[in-house]
């Protein structure tokens, strides 16, 4: 009774988006598999929401009005996004550009089962590792892969990336770390749109190193693994600790990333690859899994 009480929330979540009953069975199938319910089920129930029905059980205390908020807490385990980070509601043409390159980017990758992921490289935006009033911020990028991190690189004597910086300094580092790894590496860069990525000297430098580019939609911090998986886990590892100086902040930073076991980041690439597919199901809106 319960795992029928839960599919009704379900049905009832799919009706509120207007979805019609092919297109609420075609994703319930996609994510139940043979434990989806019937057709006939599911028109049965659209024909009682249609008509007004109030309730999904028979507690008169659950009403339909209540139901958006449980059925995205309690049922699809997953909360709505309110944050700082994120820049404004999202337009329906912005819900369908990231739509798209989610499943681009499934499509490209084979939902996350193709050989050529172990290639991407995700540049995580430079990150403040101290805050401090006694010792000024330090600023570092980091560059992840499936296998694990690659290479963390601290600002020096500046505060901003520029994309001089980037093509003489961050990337050649990167690029060479990766090299001693294996010399015929494929190399896919995953970055956001900052303009010291999006530069042309970045571009050229990166087509005569023959890095491929993964791009990432504008407004979807909320696509990067970064944001959504390992480095909150790191920011909880630094929570509370003092440092004596930018350098030492550097080094707590690149050893609580180091410590991080190989599993994680094999996790955090696989929960990627997930999150599109749960994005493309809610049509692009900021969304996160519990």
């Amino acid at each position: 009774m319960l795992w029928i009480h839960k599919l009704k929330f379900i049905i009832y979540y799919n009706f509120q988006r207007q979805l019609s009953q092919q297109e609420c069975l075609a994703e319930l199938l996609s994510v139940f598999g043979n434990k989806a319910p019937h057709q006939s089920t599911i028109s049965r129930w659209y024909g009682e929401f249609k008509r007004g029905r109030v309730s999904l059980s028979d507690d008169p205390k659950v009403h339909l009005k209540d139901l958006n908020s449980k059925i995205l807490h309690e049922e699809l385990i997953v909360r709505k996004l309110v944050s700082r980070w994120i820049p404004h509601l999202l337009t329906e043409e912005q819900k369908a550009a990231r739509v798209n390159w989610c499943q681009k980017t499934l499509d490209r990758f084979n939902s996350g089962n193709s050989q050529n992921v172990y290639s991407i490289v995700s540049e995580e935006k430079p990150t403040k590792v101290i805050r401090s009033r006694s010792v000024s911020k330090k600023v570092v990028a980091t560059f992840v892969s499936r296998v694990g991190h690659i290479a963390t690189i601290p600002l020096n004597e500046q505060r901003t990336v520029t994309a001089d910086w980037y093509t003489t300094i961050c990337l050649p580092k990167v690029i060479t770390e990766l090299r001693k790894i294996n010399p015929e590496r494929r190399i896919i860069l995953h970055q956001d749109n900052a303009s010291s990525h999006t530069a042309q000297k970045t571009r050229q430098y990166l087509t005569e190193e023959n890095v491929e580019l993964l791009d990432h939609r504008p407004y979807s911090p909320d696509l990067s693994p970064k944001d959504f998986f390992n480095f909150p886990k790191i920011k909880n590892r630094l929570r509370g600790q003092r440092f004596q100086s930018p350098e030492e902040a550097v080094d707590a930073f690149k050893n609580a990333v180091l410590d991080l076991p190989a599993n994680e980041w094999n996790k955090c690439f696989e929960n990627w690859f997930e999150r599109m597919q749960m994005y493309i199901i809610l049509r692009g809106e900021y969304f996160e899994r519990q």
